[in-house]
């Protein structure tokens, strides 16, 4: 790499083909050049780093391009080089910041009636045009309505609400969308490898998280990373660079949540505050996790198989419901908002994990938190009687009666010579789509190294993911320790999945909790002393 040539600029896209994201507005520009369908005014919006100077160049070098007005200019050719190293006579530059007034603008439109010097067209790249003041903007409007045919307006803005309706209704307007951190972290991997750069997946992928969508600032991050760690991006040394928390501390914070381990959690933060750690940076990077989490809770197929944390984060995902982690993701936002009003940031950090621990969902019951109170059915419990109502009940205890069928060696209970497919789903590591495939499917036929499953036709988009059934697959081959194919076939299921017996089991456990309160003396008593009414909806079983 070059002493002088920051990352930034040395992998700035020269072609369209270069660019990373943003393949809307490529292909919409790519076909207008194609077809030379060309409109005078052009603009690009969206954050800062997300590549609309960088759009712009590109495009006046395919408007330019001595091979023609094309979507793969040469980059060879002079007006392709010039443009390249800014040099071009016929590509102006201007920025709307640091020249706001009308005579800037007026200086520029007159030299638009002139015909270019080199050129097929004069081009006109103006960034952050919202900044023009509103004069400036009426001596634009001119033009715009009436342009001469040799001069194309680029126009790119990081807030387009301020600029006029007059001007946007004279544009085609393209809004370039922030870049996922998946997508960075490839083109950041891609750029050190080419580099010939040493480093840890799990710190490039810090700084993509960081870059919040900017392309432009993860290279320079990367950048500052490499200087920093005298030429490798190592992650303990990025951390420090940005400021960032040690995830262990907030993977052991929701370890100690989940085993509702009060001396735990201050243990952690003391450890944080004798490191110096900023806690509202600390909460900001909790709820973060928690969003990740979540995430692996509803789609589990986003974690990617390289994410370097991907086997923490499936496993809180299976420990925690999906309340308690949209309740810890809410405490943990407002905690950062009230961080400023605690006495100090230690104690405003600690309550807002003492909290978590307050409201988190007592264990085994299937309330969420904050629901109405209910009691559970023994023998010593009685309901709570509100006015005229009995407040909500629950939760009747049913047992589940005990299979009758022969184990195998290897645990599931067989029937015949084939393995029962509902207990051994309960042994299957799969979740989400997978686990969703499997419920609805029954067990039509099962050799040494081959399962075959038949799905319903009712359920047959269920088979449309090809994730779900490679992961069904995946797991099948580690609960029997060898390689296992699997085959599903569309048909009549005869007997009952697991998901109808899943179904019948809550339904008989339903009717059972509420003939058990029905039937318990005391409620009874309330119901012809009190005139009393049970809420049926309210009961729920114990599961």
């Amino acid at each position: 790499m070059s002493a002088t040539t920051v990352l930034a600029r040395k992998w700035r896209p020269k072609t369209f083909a270069q660019l990373v994201g943003q393949e809307h507005v490529v292909r919409a520009l790519s076909n207008a050049l194609t077809q030379n369908r060309l409109h005078h005014a052009y603009l690009f919006t969206g954050t800062r780093g997300v590549g609309k100077t960088t759009i712009a160049r590109i495009f006046a070098k395919s408007l330019n391009c001595a091979t023609g007005i094309t979507a793969t200019p040469c980059g060879e050719c002079s007006a392709c080089k010039e443009i390249d190293s800014g040099r071009f006579i016929d590509l102006i530059e201007l920025d709307a910041a640091s020249n706001t007034q009308v005579d800037n603008m007026r200086e520029l439109l007159e030299s638009a009636l002139y015909a270019p010097s080199s050129g097929r067209f004069k081009v006109y790249i103006i960034d952050e045009v919202h900044m023009l003041s509103k004069s400036a903007f009426n001596a634009m409007l001119k033009t715009l309505e009436e342009p001469p045919g040799h001069v194309k307006f680029i126009l790119a803005t990081t807030d387009p609400q301020k600029i006029p309706v007059t001007v946007l209704s004279r544009c085609l307007q393209f809004n370039l969308k922030q870049l996922p951190p998946a997508l960075i972290t490839a083109h950041l991997q891609y750029v050190l490898e080419q580099e010939q750069i040493a480093f840890e997946s799990a710190a490039v992928s810090l700084i993509a998280r960081t870059a919040q969508g900017s392309m432009r600032d993860a290279l320079s991050l990367l950048d500052q990373a490499i200087a920093f760690a005298a030429g490798e991006v190592d992650e303990a040394v990025v951390r420090t660079m940005l400021g960032a928390i040690d995830q262990g501390y907030l993977f052991d914070l929701l370890v100690a949540l989940r085993d509702q381990n009060g001396a735990g959690l201050l243990e952690i933060a003391n450890n944080m505050s004798a490191r110096s750690v900023a806690f509202d940076t600390a909460l900001q990077e909790l709820a973060t996790l928690l969003h990740r989490v979540a995430l692996a809770q509803t789609v589990p197929q986003a974690v990617a198989d390289d994410e370097p944390e991907r086997v923490r984060l499936l496993g809180l995902a299976q420990v925690f419901t999906a309340e308690e982690v949209q309740l810890y993701y809410q405490i943990a936002i407002h905690g950062r908002d009230e961080i400023d009003l605690a006495p100090d940031e230690y104690a405003g950090f600690t309550m807002t994990l003492l909290r978590m621990l307050a409201f988190a969902p007592a264990k085994g019951t299937a309330q969420p938190i904050l629901a109405a109170p209910v009691a559970a059915v023994q023998p010593s419990a009685k309901p709570v009687v509100s006015g005229s109502k009995v407040a909500p009940v629950s939760q009747a205890h049913v047992p589940t009666e005990p299979a009758s069928n022969s184990q195998s060696s290897s645990g599931e209970i067989v029937s015949g010579n084939q393995p029962d497919w509902g207990v051994m789903l309960t042994k299957l590591n799969v979740q989400g789509m997978a686990q969703q495939l499997a419920k609805h499917c029954v067990l039509e036929s099962f050799s040494d190294r081959q399962i075959t499953l038949c799905l319903s036709q009712e359920h047959k988009h269920l088979q449309t993911s090809k994730m779900a059934t490679e992961k069904l697959q995946a797991a099948l081959t580690d609960y029997f320790a060898k390689p296992m194919k699997l085959n599903i076939v569309l048909g009549k299921t005869e007997a009952a999945t697991p998901a109808v017996i899943e179904q019948q089991s809550k339904q008989l456990k339903q009717q059972q909790a509420g003939d058990s309160i029905a039937q318990d003396s005391f409620v009874r008593e309330a119901q012809a002393e009190l005139d009393a009414s049970l809420i049926a909806e309210s009961i729920k079983p114990i599961q």
